[in-house]
């Protein structure tokens, strides 16, 4: 009678590798395609726990200190339109506000904010969410807050915070309006701006000056130079500076109106659409401008007289950097457009003919971007996507829930 077979040996596991090995792997995974994070916190609860501590997104900020750029807010209003647009190699969504409802108008230090179109009772309301963790909070603008096409910025409101893990941390934002004071002779309209703080929920002392000139905010979003003054572009082309230390309100020209300006287009006049806010090379204000097949980039610079004048920083050739086909159409007289800015990264979004590109001015990188509607401006969305808890998120704003945020205005 033949002998059973021997037992077969039970193959033993393989070692678990450390979990600080682990988490150098991740580390490596591109930064630039948040579905790579994603799926690695899906694979188990250890690699979704090392994901997603707030020690791993720090450790992002220090590996490859630029954020990348995940997409874009836009105003466009198609009915197929996302609010928000993907521009990673590999497409993903985020659960942005409704367009129907809000209108983007700044995103910064990982938070966006929305204003609320014109309702019935004629009062703004403002939406600030979190693209990394879609946490929402509702904040109320006080009626006499009253003006129209005004416009909103958000910052993290701690001192001295690197931003590299400030979700759900506190925050403030600037409201400015302008309105037509009939009472007034000289100067007809009042430009105004209130900050709210997160900690209180509430709004301080308005801040107002006396304008000759009407300005309305819809179409660029704000800059923040430093960590005290933000800068706004009126449709028109003036820019107007509120200064969070001395809130104080300052409006100037852009470069087209300083003495001795010359345009590469042939003409001096002035062109609304023409210079777009941006940090200059020196963390300072910059703005660009949109000339022919080159774009120049302007820094504001100080005198010892306390004046400030425009200087060429650089001009980049955008011959050398786009395809010719986006940029020249026989009998067509075609300008690159400037739509959006990211303070982080220094990258900008460009429009051609017929597409979209976003071009790294530090290290000259040009990339198109698949999804191009024809949009008229842009908000950048930036941050390192590495997923947050659940029970995390829920308690991200748990300092002012939507039901609690007030519009009560300090005097």
């Amino acid at each position: 009678m033949a002998s059973a077979p021997p037992p077969q040996r039970r193959r033993a596991s393989p070692p678990a590798i450390p979990d600080e090995l682990v988490e150098e792997i991740l580390l490596r995974l591109p930064p630039d395609e948040p579905a790579c994070l994603l799926r690695a916190s899906l694979v188990c609860k250890a690699w979704g726990g090392i994901v997603s501590h707030p020690v791993f997104r720090r450790r992002l900020h220090e590996l490859y200190l630029a954020p990348p750029v995940l997409g874009f807010l836009h105003g466009s209003e198609e009915d197929d339109s996302p609010h928000f647009v993907s521009t990673t190699a590999s497409p993903f969504s985020l659960a942005a506000p409704d367009w129907r409802s809000w209108r983007a108008v700044d995103c910064r230090h990982g938070r966006a904010l929305f204003l609320s179109k014109r309702n019935h009772t004629r009062t703004w309301e403002l939406l600030l969410w979190e693209p990394i963790t879609g946490a929402q909070q509702r904040i109320p603008v006080p009626a006499a807050f009253n003006g129209s096409w005004p416009t909103a910025a958000v910052f993290c409101a701690v001192d001295g915070c690197d931003h590299h893990d400030c979700l759900g941390g506190p925050f403030r934002v600037v409201f400015v309006f302008v309105v037509d004071n009939e009472d007034v002779d000289y100067d007809d309209n009042v430009i105004s701006a209130g900050v709210y703080s997160s900690e209180t929920g509430t709004w301080g002392e308005l801040t107002s000056m006396y304008s000759e000139f009407m300005m309305f905010f819809e179409k660029y979003s704000s800059l923040l130079v430093g960590r005290s003054l933000l800068y706004f572009m009126s449709d028109a082309g003036l820019i107007l500076e509120y200064d969070l230390v001395r809130r104080g309100l300052t409006v100037f020209d852009t470069p087209d109106c300083q003495p001795g300006y010359k345009s590469d287009c042939g003409s001096s006049s002035s062109d609304d659409n023409r210079f777009k806010l941006m940090l200059a090379e020196d963390g300072g204000l910059g703005v660009s401008e949109e000339s022919g097949l080159r774009l120049k980039l302007w820094t504001r610079k100080a005198s010892d007289t306390n004046d400030a004048r425009w200087v060429v920083n650089c001009i980049f050739c955008l011959e050398n950097l786009l395809p010719a086909s986006d940029l020249l159409v026989p009998g067509i007289n075609y300008r690159v457009t400037v739509l959006g800015f990211t303070e982080e990264a220094q990258v900008i979004f460009v429009d051609t003919i017929d597409s979209l590109f976003t071009i790294d001015l530090q290290l000259g990188l040009v990339t198109e971007v698949p999804d191009d509607r024809g949009f008229c401006n842009l908000i950048p969305v930036v941050g390192f996507y590495a997923p947050v808890p659940r029970r995390e998120n829920q308690n991200l704003l748990a300092l002012k829930p939507c039901e609690e945020a007030s519009g009560e205005l300090l005097v």
